[in-house]
């Protein structure tokens, strides 16, 4: 896969919005995670590693689904406009061609005998940090390049529509794991925009949904006192 940016060329947001921001820095924060726990972790231990796996498998679908969000609501807007998208749908090409090969070595584990756990776990490991570093350079890309194509070519109300339609698209359940991800990987100031800005527009009893199960779980004690306070919750 083939990435040209320049560290030095990172855009300053000049208070436009960001369509990429907070998904991604929820993927990279879960990713990474998940790259350490594998690093850590004893794969001859059927008992212990399964629980790891289910939590591989369920980052693999959310990343799945974020790729198919981004075709068919930020590219498709983007061709609209004219502007070529092939770069970025030949990665998202690559990522799929991954998520099937970790499934592959997900499987070959599962299915080896015990002394070969090991070696097959090993070989998920690699794969997938291969696949994690390949995924954060493409995000890069997004970020620095199609970021501002997005703003060059739409206003902040239409980034933002294009936004709500792949929140809309989402079942409940997959919106609440994306949330989960996404909290504790945002700073303060995001976190009491974005659950402010749902505070204001939501119904109540899903506002309260999202901070029993995606909010307060994924923050310390300190983290969600300041949230709370900035919110104005209830105790």
């Amino acid at each position: 896969m083939s990435h040209e940016f320049s560290l030095t060329s990172i855009p300053d947001l000049n208070g436009r919005y960001d369509i990429y921001g907070a998904i991604h820095k929820g993927l990279r924060k879960a990713g990474c995670d998940l790259l350490g726990r594998l690093g850590a972790a004893d794969f001859q231990n059927v008992e212990e590693t399964v629980f790891l796996i289910g939590d591989l498998r369920h980052y693999l679908m959310l990343a799945a689904s974020h790729v198919v969000h981004e075709d068919d609501n930020i590219h498709t807007a983007l061709a609209e406009k004219g502007v070529s998208t092939v770069t970025l749908d030949e990665q998202h090409d690559d990522h799929r061609t991954a998520f099937r090969e970790l499934e592959e070595l997900v499987v070959a584990w599962e299915k080896a005998w015990p002394l070969s756990k090991a070696a097959c776990g090993r070989k998920l490991y690699l794969a997938f940090a291969a696949y994690i570093a390949d995924d954060f350079a493409h995000m890069h890309e997004e970020e620095v390049v199609t970021g501002p194509l997005l703003w060059r070519n739409f206003n902040d109300e239409e980034i933002f529509a294009i936004e709500m339609r792949i929140i809309g698209s989402l079942p409940p359940e997959k919106s609440m794991a994306f949330m989960r991800i996404m909290i504790p990987a945002i700073n303060p100031a995001e976190r009491a925009a974005l659950l402010g800005a749902m505070k204001k527009n939501a119904p109540p009893e899903i506002f309260q949904a999202v901070i029993d199960f995606a909010v307060r779980p994924g923050l310390s004690d300190g983290d969600f006192a300041r949230l709370a306070d900035a919110l104005k919750l209830a105790a």
